[in-house]
């Protein structure tokens, strides 16, 4: 019995394989090569960055495509997009640039007291 079984998953591996030959060199289909199968995976284009619990059915999904991203506002009856077009962080922030101030105030100086 155990001879079968083993004879059957030699057989199973063949015909495997002989499918991904076929493919290959008859179909052309680059997808079977070998060496694309441990290739290193492309940067996924969709994602969710960010998001948040309303209420126990609704959330606010934040989905980012190709550096945009669009607000969602999901799980009530009704799915609507709150914002759309939104500019990821990766694109509006260039490299060079430095990012803006926090608060528009001018600073004080260490000990200076407030006299209003």
């Amino acid at each position: 019995m155990l001879f079968w079984l083993i004879m059957l998953l030699v057989l199973a591996g063949a015909a495997a394989a002989g499918y991904c030959a076929f493919r290959i060199y008859v179909v052309g289909d680059e997808s079977y090569r070998p060496d694309r199968w441990f290739a290193p995976r492309p940067a996924p284009r969709l994602g969710i960055a960010e998001q948040a619990s309303i209420d126990g059915r609704r959330k606010l999904v934040l989905v980012r495509r190709d550096n945009v991203e669009h607000l969602l506002l999901i799980g009530g009856p009704v799915d609507i997009v709150v914002e759309e077009k939104i500019e990821g962080a990766a694109a509006a922030k260039s490299p060079g640039e430095p990012a803006p101030p926090v608060f528009t105030r001018q600073p004080r100086s260490f000990g200076q007291a407030v006299n209003e």
